[in-house]
């Protein structure tokens, strides 16, 4: 069959558009980046919350364990400060040390790589290597994100404390402020980890007054014991 120009209808060609496809997958692209760029951030937040949570457990117990033997409010808040900075530089130290040895298995992954024989890499390739680079691990800023996270949480004992003469309210007050902290904590750490969260607030709650209750029964046992 052929036009009146003499054109065959079956020598015509058609072309399918695919611009709405290119822009599907680069849509699709973004919004997979942009979720592993969250499923980071949620990562190191989840961190920081869990180190606030120790600080604030165990700087609390050690307050209250002194305070099951001495009465004296400066006794306490020395306590509190020395086991604030002493657990601040432990989680410094020992995340920098972690993440350090993670970068030592990253750096040496990619020389072996290297070394394989990589000769003809395209420009695509070194920038995603190039990409790689930058988002290795940093010890530094590992090991102060967790300083800086415990101490954060280990502030909320002393605060409590540290205008309060009168031991029995002291102590009342430590309890309460801890016990408002650790709500919060909890229900930050499962909103970040996709948790129930009134099971996880409960659960490190409980978890976090047991801390406490153990350490002030026991010095008060020691203490009264006379050693």
């Amino acid at each position: 069959m052929e036009t009146t120009n003499g054109t065959s209808f079956n020598n015509q060609k058609f072309t399918i558009p695919v611009v709405n496809d290119v822009e599907q997958q680069t849509s699709m692209e973004l919004e997979a980046k942009d979720d592993f760029n969250y499923s980071k951030r949620s990562q190191w937040l989840r961190a920081a919350v869990l180190g606030a949570n120790d600080g604030l457990v165990s700087t609390a117990s050690l307050m209250m364990g002194v305070g099951a033997v001495k009465q004296d409010i400066k006794a306490m808040i020395l306590t509190g400060f020395a086991g604030l900075v002493a657990g601040a530089c432990s989680m410094a130290i020992g995340e920098f040390v972690s993440v350090y040895s993670q970068l030592d298995i990253e750096l040496a992954k990619m020389k072996r790589d290297k070394q394989r024989g990589e000769n003809r890499e395209t420009e695509e390739e070194e920038a995603g290597k190039e990409g790689e680079k930058e988002s290795l691990p940093n010890p530094l800023q590992a090991a102060a994100a967790s300083a800086l996270s415990f101490s954060v949480g280990a502030m909320v004992p002393l605060l409590a404390a540290s205008f309060i003469r009168e031991y029995k309210v002291r102590l009342g007050v430590v309890i309460g402020a801890v016990t408002l902290a650790l709500l919060v904590f909890g229900w930050l750490g499962a909103v970040l980890g996709k948790a129930p969260t009134v099971r996880s607030a409960v659960r490190v709650l409980v978890g976090g007054w047991l801390a406490m209750a153990i350490t002030f029964g026991l010095t008060k046992l020691i203490g009264s014991s006379g050693l």
